[in-house]
């Protein structure tokens, strides 16, 4: 299967480079620094699941790669309008799996790429650039979902990429209610990035705290009732099951946003405490505590460092 990995972060490294060690035709997007060590020493993956080291095909111009079979969008949220500009030219045979955070990557691709070749796709899993070609994976967890939406790919597509991924090791699965899926990774993720950030601690320290714990649950209960408003179907113990969930993660993981906050890069958080309070709003759903987050890191959203 020919692939083009948009964006070569710790989503795209890591199953990218799954893809590529079993012999597919991957093609990595990148830039900078990452680009130029890609280029000159190969992706090298740092995973207790799926440790590589393979030379790729690493570039800045995604023609270059040929015209692929499948192309998998991995850029952070403020990059994915760009990315989805640039790869538009290339989608007509193509189909497009946006696997970013939050619930907001399919609309915004959609922008300039046919519905009918996109394919929601949720990511689970805690990986980040190390250095420039490094990629380190924290924990167990790595698996993909790719979900058939009305008007969207054929599911022979969705199923050829499935068969392939799970023929490489990955842990891939077609699921046929993906805005549910979504929204499971959601109230998870807005909760686990928000929380990690205002305490500048991992998710260890975040659980075990009583007044962090109990700031966690109610940060999920609120984007779980805005989804249930939105006529997702999510069960009314749904924050508590994800809690439970959350007591299960290796103590010392990051959310990728608190990597950023530290980094002095841009936050994803419009993206996801920021949207669900701009969902609340529009649903007539009460998220205080969402809200007191997103205002918060508001002053870090373009990469501003503390004083």
């Amino acid at each position: 299967m020919r692939l083009l990995v948009v964006g070569t972060g710790g989503i795209g490294g890591y199953f990218g480079a799954c893809f590529a060690v079993h012999g597919h035709d991957v093609t990595f997007l990148a830039r900078g620094a990452h680009l130029a060590a890609l280029r000159a020493h190969g992706l090298t993956v740092e995973s207790a699941v799926a440790p590589a080291r393979v030379a790729v095909k690493a570039t800045d111009d995604p023609a270059e790669g040929g015209r692929p079979d499948a192309i998998l969008m991995c850029t952070k949220l403020a990059d994915l309008e760009a990315a989805a500009r640039q790869i538009a030219p290339l989608s007509d045979g193509a189909m497009v799996v946006t696997l970013q955070n939050g619930v907001d990557a399919p609309s915004i691709v959609g922008r300039h790429v046919s519905a009918a070749r996109i394919a929601p796709g949720v990511a689970h899993i805690a990986a980040t650039i190390k250095a420039p070609g490094v990629i380190a994976h924290t924990g167990t967890m790595a698996k993909l979902r790719v979900g058939t939406v009305p008007g969207g790919p054929p599911v022979e597509e969705i199923d050829a990429l499935v068969a392939a991924g799970r023929a490489c090791g990955i842990d891939i699965e077609r699921v046929d209610d993906v805005e549910r899926t979504l929204w499971e990774k959601f109230v998870f993720l807005v909760a686990l990035s928000g929380l990690t950030c205002l305490s500048r601690q991992p998710i260890g320290v975040v659980r075990d705290d009583p007044d962090l714990r109990a700031t966690l649950l109610a940060a999920m209960t609120e984007v779980a009732a805005v989804g249930r408003a939105r006529g997702v179907a999510l069960p009314a113990d749904f924050a508590e099951r994800q809690l439970a969930f959350v007591d299960a993660l290796p103590p010392q993981m990051r959310s990728s946003m608190l990597n950023d906050l530290a980094a002095g890069r841009r936050l994803e958080a419009p993206w996801l405490a920021g949207a669900v309070v701009r969902m609340a709003a529009e649903a007539c759903v009460e998220a205080p505590v969402n809200r007191t987050v997103y205002a918060a890191l508001k002053p870090y959203l373009d990469g501003a460092r503390p004083a």
